[in-house]
């Protein structure tokens, strides 16, 4: 049993929609879905390049995911932008 995590841009997805187009394979044990990091982890017996090619034919934009995900995630999540404003001008 293999374990596969890609990258899924979920703005304007549903989980219920990436469930299904995975669930339809053969082979599928257990689908996680964390929209936050935007990660999605499968596990199953299921050749990761086939689990790739069904997001994709259901309209997903997905990558393989990679240990830079993490670091931007992490990095994105400590930096905060703060409200600037100056006499007349307001900016963010």
């Amino acid at each position: 049993m293999e374990s596969v995590e890609f990258k899924v841009e979920m703005v304007g997805i549903h989980e219920k929609r990436l469930r299904k187009s995975l669930s339809k394979l053969r082979g599928i044990e257990k689908v996680e879905v964390d929209a936050n990091r935007e990660k999605v982890a499968v596990t199953g017996y299921a050749h990761r390049n086939k689990l790739l090619k069904a997001m994709r034919r259901a309209g997903l934009k997905a990558h393989f995911w990679s240990p830079q995900n993490d670091l931007l995630n992490a990095y994105v999540s400590t930096a905060t932008c703060g409200s600037f404003t100056f006499p007349n001008f307001s900016f963010f």
